[in-house]
């Protein structure tokens, strides 16, 4: 088994939410690449030390860890 090609696609994936959190905390207006809906960066209230990155349809989800 070639993990070379999965470990690329690993820090392409990695790389690109990197840049897409990044863009969101800087206040810029990113769409979801599947549904063309704006992705909003919230933070948690239930939770502390948490926030989510993720759009309308849910087709983008990521859940930080601000610890």
């Amino acid at each position: 088994m070639d993990f070379s090609q999965l470990n690329k696609k690993s820090a392409k994936s990695f790389n690109d939410q990197k840049a897409l959190i990044k863009k969101l905390s800087q206040g810029r207006v990113v769409n979801c690449p599947d549904c063309q809906q704006p992705i909003v960066l919230s933070l948690s209230q239930s939770t502390p030390n948490r926030a989510v990155a993720q759009c309308q349809q849910g087709c983008t989800f990521i859940e930080l860890d601000l610890a």
